[in-house]
């Protein structure tokens, strides 16, 4: 019995040796891969075949879809790849010597196996982040803002999208080495935190009581009314915690506190320093009453709700001083005239107007230390409601009308006062060709915008600049007087070269209708001289030069050239300055 016994297992054993030996390196047959079939075959084998047959579909791009728009993800920058002898090996259930797989050579494996697949998650999270960029649409919160005058504009809500970059990611790993079409791509819509039903609730309870009247701000010691044009531009209803809820822009809401304090008389007033009766005189700071712009802001919006006697908020004061102080007004030292300066002009209405408008608008200027002047800048642009007028302007070498005519007689009357106070010439430019009312090298012109006038105080004074006119008339010239005021710190004397490089003029002809004769004269260059000495001294500390070429006035015939081919032109408008 035991030899019987003995006999069986060791046949038993040879038999299961001997399958072992010729099917043992098979895969079970049926066995099929992303639909390749690899049943019998060796694992060699197996692992060839699929390269071969998956080896296109492993390096084809996987499509998602959604809508009409598709996108791409290509499997190498998605670190996405097929492990060939992995997926044979799990095929096999293991290897020759496993029991199971050798049924499943004779009989048959498992029809379908799942490829195995390696991925590196955060390179696939890259590119499906990378598609949601372009499908995820953020959802729109209401918001509502005011006009000044209590006009609201509402933003109402939008519903949103957002990729559901889970399931595209899994998406993504199913259609790999699959031989289907693109797949959807999931996107979950994203609805806004407050709805229109919250929205239509918060404007009846909020936004409409809001503009309703001003808040009355209980100050200490007085109560004042902050309006809805003080308050209103600086308000919006935005969501926070899931719902509407007022805040107030505090930078904006500081302008309407700037109203509030001007219209109650409490804002505080810089130093400065005036001309009365022909004498500096500072003019002391004054302090006033402050209001934190956050602090009336967190006290307003409580009331912002309520309607009548309850819209009331506390609100404490501080006292505000004063940017610039008495002390420092007086430290400029504006004392006396330093320098002046006086040109003459021959009578024109347009004349009278435009020079004495730019020097009401310059007179009282007060330069501190390091400050820069800038008559475009002072004066602002020549227009009929800034008080100028037409009048004629140099422009392209002949004259032509434009407002502000004249204004370069200010420019070159106030250049010369800061010349000979020694403040530093920023930006000056002469007139195209000589006018012999100027003193020749030393003038200005003008033109708004392009062309300015810039002088810097350099000096340790402050300095204030006087100006006015006397009208010229019929019977007599005008005068343009600058004056300017400081402490005596240059002694400054002018010098310049003989005219030399003159340059003779043309003629032009123009039938244009804004044409105007004009007998003209030779250019010139000349070098103009400032010598810089401190008050008081006879050393020249500096001296400096100015260069200057005018242009030849061209003659100006207005009719046609009597050849009919000379000439012509004239009359544009390319810029220039006030003549």
């Amino acid at each position: 019995m035991w030899l019987a016994v003995g006999g069986a297992a060791v046949l038993i054993v040879g038999l299961y040796l001997v399958a072992a030996l010729f099917l043992g390196g098979k895969v079970p047959s049926g066995t099929q891969v992303a639909g390749v079939d690899i049943g019998g075959l060796s694992s060699d084998e197996a692992e060839q075949r699929l390269q071969t047959e998956l080896a296109d579909r492993a390096n084809k791009p996987i499509h998602l879809t959604w809508k009409n728009e598709t996108f791409a993800i290509d499997p190498k920058q998605a670190g996405i790849s097929f492990d060939v002898e992995a997926t044979v090996n799990k095929a096999s259930r293991g290897g020759s010597w496993n029991p199971a797989h050798l049924v499943g050579v004779v009989f048959g494996g498992d029809a379908d196996v799942d490829p195995v697949i390696t991925v590196d998650q955060e390179a696939l999270n890259a590119q499906i982040a990378r598609i949601a960029k372009k499908v995820d649409l953020k959802a729109v919160e209401p918001r509502v803002s005011f006009s000044v005058d209590g006009d609201r504009s509402v933003t109402k809500p939008k519903q949103g999208r957002a990729v559901d970059q889970e399931a595209a990611s899994q998406a993504v790993l199913g259609a790999y080495l699959s031989a289907d079409g693109p797949v959807d791509l999931s996107v979950d819509d994203v609805a806004p935190a407050v709805d229109e039903a919250a929205l239509s609730e918060a404007l009846d309870q909020l936004a409409d009581p809001a503009m309703s009247g001003p808040v009355r701000l209980q100050l200490p010691g007085r109560t004042v009314n902050l309006t809805v044009r003080d308050f209103a531009p600086a308000l919006t209803l935005e969501v926070a915690d899931g719902e509407l809820t007022p805040k107030f822009d505090v930078d904006e809401l500081s302008r309407g506190i700037e109203r509030l304090t001007g219209r109650i008389g409490s804002e505080a007033r810089d130093a400065t320093v005036v001309l009365r009766h022909e004498h500096p005189v500072v003019i002391p700071a004054k302090p006033g009453m402050t209001l934190d712009p956050k602090e009336v802001a967190d006290a307003v919006t409580p009331a912002l709700g309520k309607t009548g006697d309850e819209r009331t908020a506390e609100v404490g004061t501080s006292v505000g001083q004063a940017d610039f102080t008495t002390k420092e007004a007086r430290a400029l030292g504006i004392n006396r005239v330093v320098s002046r300066f006086t040109t003459y002009f021959p009578y024109a209405n347009y004349r009278n107007v435009n020079l004495g408008r730019a020097a009401e608008l310059i007179n009282g200027t007060v330069l501190k230390p390091g400050d820069t002047f800038s008559l475009n800048d002072t004066v602002g642009e020549r227009t009929k409601q800034n008080g100028f007028t037409v009048g004629y302007i140099i422009s392209d070498g002949v004259y032509a009308e434009d407002f502000g005519g004249g204004v370069s007689q200010v420019a070159t009357t106030t250049f010369n006062a800061a010349f000979f106070a020694g403040l530093k010439d920023v930006e000056h430019k002469t007139h195209s060709f000589y006018i012999d009312r100027y003193p020749v090298g030393r003038e200005a012109t003008v033109a708004w915008p392009t062309v300015d006038l810039q002088f810097k105080n350099t000096t340790p004074y402050g300095v204030l600049i006087e100006e006015w006119i006397e009208p010229s008339t019929p019977s007599s010239y005008g005068e343009m007087h600058v004056r300017m005021w400081s402490t005596k710190y240059w002694d400054i004397t002018a010098g310049q070269s003989g005219r030399y490089d003159f340059t003779k003029p043309s003629t032009r002809y123009s039938t244009s209708k804004d044409c105007y004769a004009e007998t003209g004269y030779s250019g010139f260059d000349i070098d103009v001289y400032r010598n810089f000495r401190r008050h008081g001294s006879d050393e020249l500390v500096r001296k400096e030069k100015m260069h200057t070429t005018y242009i030849p006035l061209d003659t100006v015939i207005c009719h046609a050239p009597p050849d009919k081919t000379g000439g012509g032109g004239g009359g544009g408008r390319t810029g220039g300055g006030g003549g």
